[in-house]
C-alpha cells in the first residue's frame, strides 16, 4: 500500500490533561507508529499531545489497546487513555456495552462506564488488577540526595517518592535523571506525593517517554498503593494532580486497584502520515 499523503482520521481526548491522539486502526493504518507518534505530539508542527493511542480488535477482548508516547516508545498501560478508550468506542456506536474488556501490553482490563441522561459518557471506571510491590533502595541523582521511594507497577513501573512540599519539587530538572536512572532499565514514571490534611493525596509527575504531565493515571493508582503500605493513608483516598482529581481505591476483597475519573474528546480531524 503506498501510504504518501494518506489521511488518518485521529480524535484528540484528554483524561485530566493527560492529551493523546487516538486513532481506530480498523479504519487507519499506521505502518510506523512510533514515527507518527514522535511527529505528531509535537505541539507547534503536530497535533500536540503526550502520545498515539491505537485502538484495535481482538479475538480475546473487546477491544486493544496499544500506548506509543511522545518519544516514540511503546508503553504498556495509560490509566487516562483507558477511560477515554472507553468514552470513544461507546460514544462513536463501535459497542452498545457499558462493561468492556480492554487488552493491552499489561494485560486484560476492564472498563465501566456510567453513562448520563443523554447517552454519553459521565465518568469511567478501570479495574487495573493487582499492583506488584518490589523494594527501593534509597538512591541518589548526579549527587543530589532523594527520599525513599516506593516501586509499584500498574501493568508499568511507577515509583513514588514521599515529600513535604510537592509544589517544591523541581520536577523538570530531576524528572529525567530518575526516568532514565540505571536502577529502572526499562524507565519509569516518577511520582512526588504530599499526603493532605484530610487524607487525600497531592501528586506531580514526570512521566516516561513524555516527561511532565498534567496527570497520570496509574502514577495515581501507584501513588495510592505506596501510601497504603506505607501507612500513610488508607485504600481509598482522591489523588490531586496539576490536571484534576482521581478516586483511587485498593480493595481488600480482590486486591484489585480501582480508578474512577473523567474522559474529555477534545477535537478531531484527518493529518497525512508523516513521511
Amino acid at each position: 500500500m503506498d501510504n504518501k499523503n494518506k489521511k488518518i482520521h485521529f480524535v484528540k481526548m484528554h483524561g485530566l490533561g493527560n492529551d493523546y491522539i487516538y486513532v481506530d486502526t480498523e479504519f487507519n493504518d499506521i505502518p510506523d507508529p512510533s514515527k507518527a507518534s514522535i511527529e505528531w505530539s509535537k505541539p507547534h508542527t503536530g497535533i500536540g499531545s503526550d502520545g498515539l493511542i491505537l485502538i484495535g480488535r481482538s479475538p480475546d477482548a473487546d477491544f486493544t489497546m496499544r500506548i506509543i508516547n511522545a518519544d516514540g516508545l511503546e508503553g504498556q498501560m495509560c490509566g487516562n487513555a483507558s477511560r477515554c478508550l472507553g468514552k470513544y468506542v461507546y460514544e462513536r456506536g463501535l459497542t452498545t456495552k457499558t462493561t468492556i474488556k480492554m487488552l493491552t501490553r499489561a494485560g486484560m482490563k476492564m472498563l465501566y462506564l456510567d453513562i448520563d441522561e443523554n447517552n454519553k459518557v459521565r465518568s469511567v471506571s478501570v479495574d487495573l488488577m493487582e499492583p506488584v510491590l518490589e523494594d527501593s533502595n534509597q538512591f541518589s541523582v548526579e549527587g543530589d540526595p532523594l527520599p525513599d521511594g516506593v516501586f509499584v507497577s500498574i501493568g508499568n513501573p511507577n515509583y513514588v517518592i514521599f515529600v513535604d512540599d510537592v509544589e517544591a519539587v523541581k520536577l523538570a530538572k530531576v524528572g529525567p535523571g530518575l526516568e532514565f536512572h540505571s536502577r529502572f532499565p526499562q524507565r519509569c514514571n516518577i511520582e512526588f506525593a504530599q499526603v493532605l490534611d484530610d487524607g487525600n493525596i497531592r501528586m506531580r509527575v514526570w512521566e516516561r517517554g513524555s516527561g511532565i504531565t498534567m496527570a497520570c493515571g496509574t502514577g495515581a493508582c501507584a501513588t495510592l498503593v505506596a501510601a497504603a503500605v506505607t501507612g500513610r493513608t488508607k485504600r481509598h483516598a482522591t489523588i490531586v494532580m496539576d490536571g484534576g482529581s482521581l478516586d483511587i481505591e485498593w480493595r481488600e476483597s480482590d486486591n484489585h486497584i480501582y480508578m474512577r475519573g473523567p474522559a474529555t474528546t477534545v477535537f478531531e480531524g484527518d493529518i497525512e502520515l508523516p513521511e
